[in-house]
């Protein structure tokens, strides 16, 4: 679903990428890990067509489309914090999205999909300026739900969540993979990251610097790889 291939991107003579090659499978999460400054989201940015890669190829849920136009048919973003119409309820938020993407949903199918998300009821016809972050999230997926999406772009989704949000997101995320999606999330979360995804790599300096598959390492260890890494690299 998703395929980076020797992806190279410059800022003003600087190389932000270095020949990156990721790949990513329908019902997988893959956690997107690395210091700051690592490459994380200009990767997503290229991935999603918000920047012009310098070289390289990028395909999404195998169309032929370029990245930008790929992404609005096939994959949906989570933001570290969602952006929502301030004065719109959830419902109201979710209905203006689809209908920018030339669809018009019946509000009940929106009701039932911040239900699954776990939205309370309460929330779903009150303005979103007094959300919560996770409360945002959950209407963030609702969009993901409705448009179909078949890609699933997060950044540092579990930053500034409670305990119990932070579970209750991963397990929704869990869920949407264990249905075909396949899901790129960029974390510093290495906790989150070992008890949801399948596999993760370590970005540094614009390089998967290590790779592995979680079910065979548990928290300590993968803390221990990441720390050997940036050891071995300053």
């Amino acid at each position: 679903m998703i395929q980076i291939e020797k992806l190279v991107k410059r800022y003003e003579g600087r190389i932000v990428l270095h020949g990156l090659d990721l790949h990513v499978g329908g019902g997988e999460v893959y956690a997107l890990l690395g210091p700051n400054g690592a490459g994380k989201s200009t990767t997503i940015g290229c991935l999603l067509g918000f920047v012009q890669a310098d070289a390289g190829a990028i395909r999404l849920a195998d169309s032929d489309l370029p990245p930008a136009q790929a992404a609005v048919r096939h994959a949906a973003y989570i933001a570290e914090n969602v952006a929502l119409y301030e004065r719109l309820s959830g419902v109201e938020n979710v209905e203006f999205f689809m209908r920018l993407l030339g669809h018009t949903p019946k509000r009940r199918d929106i009701e039932a999909l911040l239900e699954r998300a776990g939205l309370p009821q309460h929330a779903w016809h009150r303005q979103a300026q007094g959300y919560s972050k996770g409360m945002r999230q959950k209407v963030g997926i609702v969009m993901a739900l409705a448009k179909g999406a078949k890609v699933l772009v997060l950044d540092e989704p579990t930053s500034g969540l409670d305990p119990e949000a932070s579970v209750a997101f991963g397990e929704l995320v869990r869920t949407l993979a264990d249905e075909g999606a396949a899901v790129l999330m960029a974390t510093h979360d290495l906790f989150r990251a070992q008890e949801l995804a399948d596999r993760c790599g370590m970005l540094v300096g614009g390089q998967l610097a290590g790779e592995w598959t979680l079910g065979e390492l548990n928290a300590g260890e993968l803390e221990r790889n990441y720390l050997d890494i940036l050891a071995c690299r300053n």
